[in-house]
């Protein structure tokens, strides 16, 4: 029995999950692929991207302020201008730790918008979605959390990040490695990480323990989780990639079984 049917024995009523490898193919599926789900955080990784791709055309630039004062793209990016989680508090000096916010993004999409013009969301459509035939994704307000999409566009998007082709290889590796290093901070849901590393826009696993993926999984791993019960990672040493997507909240549920079942998945598809 393939490792990816344990899904039906989650605590969830609707559950999918698809491998991706390398060439961006398929490797692994169960579950409905078509059936949109609320991504909660994982919009994070569609935000970034547009981001990323702004970055490289020039529209705006890492070092651009934005955010509090001394703040600036990359401190928004990285999670270190010092905002609370869910709201325009400041809860330490910029560059001082990292402070997982959704205001951050949020503020990365207004200072997008100022620069192009473009909303967060059209520039996420037009340079990310229709590229690469993502038609049954959206994001339908905060960059941050509202995005919806399939299993199906998310394998799609699985494999842009195990090979990209929007943007450069050299800014998606820029991207993926540690930006601020050394800096301690919550993983939400999984307590204090020293470090609590994270790329722009990636959640690096780094040596993270406890952790959402695998014991396995290298510490290059990248990807992101969602309150909303989902979650993509991208493994760029074993060239792999999962989209697991479900219908319940992040809970202690979810904390307890998700690092076990991505151990096997990368066991099973690596081999």
């Amino acid at each position: 029995m393939d490792v990816l049917s344990e899904i039906e024995n989650w605590p969830v009523d609707n559950a999918v999950s698809v491998v991706v490898d390398g060439q961006g193919a398929i490797a692994g599926q169960h579950g409905d692929t078509d059936r949109p789900y609320a991504l909660a955080s994982v919009t994070k990784l569609l935000s970034t991207y547009a981001f990323l791709i702004a970055l490289e055309e020039g529209a705006i630039g890492l070092e651009d302020p934005a955010g509090p004062e001394g703040s600036t793209v990359h401190h928004l990016l990285a999670h270190t201008a010092g905002y609370d989680f869910d709201s325009e508090v400041i809860r330490f000096e910029v560059g001082a730790k990292r402070g997982y916010s959704n205001c951050g993004f949020e503020k990365l999409a207004e200072h997008l918008e100022r620069e192009t013009e473009i909303s967060c969301a059209d520039y996420a459509q037009e340079a990310v979605f229709a590229p690469l035939g993502m038609n049954s994704t959206k994001i339908a307000g905060s960059c941050a959390k509202d995005g919806w999409s399939t299993a199906a566009d998310l394998a799609k998007f699985a494999a842009e990040l195990l090979t990209p082709t929007l943007v450069s290889p050299q800014m998606m590796a820029d991207a993926t490695r540690v930006h601020f290093e050394g800096l301690a901070g919550i993983l939400p849901g999984y307590g204090r990480q020293n470090p609590n590393d994270w790329g722009l826009g990636f959640e690096i696993r780094s040596t993270k323990n406890p952790h959402w993926t695998g014991a396995s999984h290298p510490a290059k791993t990248f990807g992101h989780f969602g309150q909303s019960g989902t979650f993509l990672w991208v493994d760029p040493v074993d060239r792999l990639a999962c989209v697991t997507l479900t219908d319940r909240n992040f809970g202690p549920w979810a904390a307890e079984t998700w690092a076990g079942y991505n151990e096997r998945v990368l066991k099973a598809y690596s081999a």
